[in-house]
């Protein structure tokens, strides 16, 4: 009877995670209204704001000079970009000097902390920002030229702290992951996160995200020590009443390239989830006004224990209907969290018809098989990472394990341009 009560808890609990995952999934779909809400405003009034973008860099000597020459492009009026480059890294420190060399507007600032990551390079950078707004790009990144026109008007029409602009993987014919790594992107950026804004709490996105240079430094900047920094950032700002604004708009997305291999998806998925654990263990999100969004951190910061969770137990739990003499009642709860997947595999391939219409990218019959195939494998990873983050945090081992760039969206956006 035991067995029975506890199989049936852990199906019903499986359901409802799952059921409100879609829901928040769904949020941008939900009306017209709602999408059409998510959307950049067009610019009026001109510009006047003044930004300084901050490029951290590090064995990036392969996309880097993309992207400055990218962000060089911009149609806005006043910017500066600061490439932050390690002191033991010339092969990138001579890309950024070369750009410096090319334009003014360029500058290249050295970070020499012995052991390196993002934050404490976006930190060394900090006090180097003449502008009005700090926005951060990482290196492998495909910027629009009209991106920064954009903010400048959001941020003047909402009174924005925070401008979170959309991020997109683009090289969804790569490999099997790579297909649901982009509709990943596709689902956070594009709908996930005007959710969290909505609330008050949101986890910021690493990149495209700008911040009011007084805001920042008031918050001290980057927590040097977390390795999910913009999430932590995110929470700190939210918990202290900062005015989040999402803006989504597939024409001025900044692009990206997924990670090149199984191995750097499952080490970046693990530097994220640990980043969450170690957010969530600050405890910053307590001081959040209201007892849903506290329920709402809670939940989001916890996810990687709740993926760890659920990779274990759902293949355990339909072993257990199977194998086992259970009621037929609880035998049909424990396939409970199947049906919502089976709706969570529906709304991915409408998403993804989605995703190519907007991209104007060509999505095949063998696409959407893959994305059906590679859901399991790729909850699998998931869950994997999520153990392994787990496993890190509890033994105390923080090191960054970094993703390694190719520019991959790259080559693909030029067959793409190359065909049209």
């Amino acid at each position: 009877m035991l067995t029975s009560v506890v199989i049936a808890a852990v199906s019903l609990t499986l359901f409802w995670m799952a059921a409100f995952t879609l829901w928040w999934q769904m949020h941008a779909w939900r009306t017209p209204e709602t999408l059409a809400a998510t959307r950049f405003q067009p610019p009026r009034g001109g510009t006047e704001l003044t930004f300084s973008l901050l490029v951290p860099a590090r064995h990036e000597q392969l996309v880097l000079d993309h992207t400055i020459t990218r962000l060089l492009e911009s149609s806005h009026a006043d910017f500066e970009i600061l490439v932050i480059v390690g002191h033991d890294d010339p092969g990138t420190a001579g890309v950024a000097a070369r750009a410096a060399a090319r334009d003014p507007r360029v500058r290249v600032i050295t970070d020499t902390h012995e052991v390196k990551n993002k934050p404490k390079a976006l930190n060394t950078a900090l006090p180097h920002c003449r502008g009005d707004v700090v926005g951060v790009f990482d290196a492998e990144d495909q910027v629009h030229p009209e991106l920064l026109t954009h903010v400048d008007h959001a941020f003047r029409s909402t009174g924005a702290d925070v401008v979170q602009g959309g991020v997109q993987l683009i090289n969804f014919h790569s490999s099997w992951y790579s297909l649901r790594n982009c509709l990943e992107y596709f689902f956070w950026f594009r709908s996930r996160l005007h959710l969290h804004a909505q609330k008050g709490f949101i986890p910021l996105g690493g990149n495209t995200v700008f911040v009011r240079t007084g805001v920042l430094r008031e918050a001290d900047g980057w927590d040097q020590n977390c390795l999910a920094e913009d999430c932590d950032l995110g929470v700190r700002l939210s918990s202290t009443g900062k005015r989040v604004v999402v803006a989504y708009d597939s024409d001025m997305v900044t692009r990206e390239e997924t990670p090149g291999t199984l191995l750097s998806l499952l080490r970046q998925r693990t530097r994220w989830n640990q980043g969450f654990l170690q957010v969530y263990r600050k405890q910053d999100w307590h001081q959040l006004p209201t007892t849903a969004q506290r329920l709402l951190a809670r939940y989001t910061l916890m996810t990687p224990f709740l993926q760890a969770f659920t990779g274990v137990v759902i293949p355990l739990n339909v072993a257990i209907a199977l194998l086992l003499d259970v009621p037929v009642g609880i035998a049909f709860i424990t396939f409970l969290p199947l049906i919502t997947a089976a709706v969570t595999f529906v709304f991915e391939v409408v998403g993804l018809h989605d995703f190519g219409r907007q991209y104007g990218l060509r999505v095949r019959l063998t696409h959407y098989l893959k994305l059906v195939v590679g859901g399991p494998f790729y909850q699998l990873l998931l869950a994997g990472a999520a153990i392994r983050a787990v496993w890190r945090e509890l033994r105390g081992r923080g090191e960054w394990e970094l993703t390694s760039h190719v520019g991959a969206h790259l080559t693909h956006d030029s067959r793409e341009e190359a065909r049209t």
